[in-house]
């Protein structure tokens, strides 16, 4: 998985751009403009405030903990084991001017290397994907295993959490969440993910694969990529894969 992720990490930023994820999405809304109201929607379902410490779990390249950090004028910290993701985070908050509240760390989110109560907030956003059964999209998109919402949900129990709320925001979206994934759609603010825009990415990693100034095994990556999105797209039409699963749940209080 790691090193998938080394190799797919630009493709992901040139094609979806710096969060990684999907979201429900109005008519009208560009892909960017949905991704950046979902984060502002997590943020204000977990209620920041000003000052408040909050864990990204899986950050990616720190898309989300950027826009949240600065919706929320909190000091978000991102959990990764990919160190070109982190490195590649760390320089898109100096562009951002966030570095100085904002930070990475790198390890294994089931090993997590923190104190009790370090954050007053913990999110996650696709970090762990879930299906029933979607061999593709397990392949295409690095994934070890994916699993039903059920079992997610009886996991948070067993866990000791209190489950707020839990519902796939899927079915509630004007717009199907896979949309950017479908072919048969063209837009020109997401050109790079239609047919067209695939067919041309796929020529141009080719060609630089070739002259050398991709990286050797660039274009099985693409193909890689591409049969995830065709994976999820499929998924999502026949609505065995959902990406839009959410849980707001409270750590039990004791004492």
């Amino acid at each position: 998985v790691n090193k998938y992720y080394d190799l797919v990490t630009s493709f992901y930023e040139f094609g979806w751009g710096e969060s990684f994820h999907f979201a429900p999405r109005w008519k009208g809304e560009s892909l960017r403009e949905s991704i950046k109201r979902h984060e502002h929607f997590l943020a204000l379902q977990l209620g920041l405030k000003s000052g408040q410490k909050v864990l990204d779990v899986g950050c990616g390249i720190g898309g989300p903990l950027r826009e949240i950090a600065q919706f929320s004028s909190t000091s978000v910290t991102g959990l990764n084991n990919n160190e070109y993701q982190i490195t590649r985070g760390k320089e898109l908050n100096r562009f951002a001017g966030v570095d100085k509240t904002c930070n990475f760390v790198k390890a294994d989110f089931m090993k997590m290397p923190f104190p009790d109560n370090s954050f007053d907030a913990v999110y996650a956003i696709e970090a762990t994907c879930h299906a029933p059964d979607a061999a593709e999209i397990e392949i295409g998109d690095g994934l070890p295993d994916i699993r039903s919402t059920r079992k997610c949900l009886e996991a948070l129990k067993q866990a000791g959490f209190e489950v707020i709320w839990e519902k796939d925001l899927a079915p509630d979206s004007p717009l199907p969440w896979y949309l950017p994934l479908d072919t048969s759609h063209f837009s020109l603010s997401s050109f790079r993910l239609t047919s067209v825009g695939r067919f041309v990415t796929r020529n141009m990693v080719k060609a630089l694969e070739f002259v050398g100034l991709a990286p050797k095994g660039s274009q099985r990556v693409q193909d890689f990529l591409e049969k995830a999105a065709e994976g999820l797209a499929a998924g999502g039409r026949k609505e065995i894969f959902t990406p839009m699963y959410f849980f707001l749940a409270r750590k039990p209080q004791h004492g």
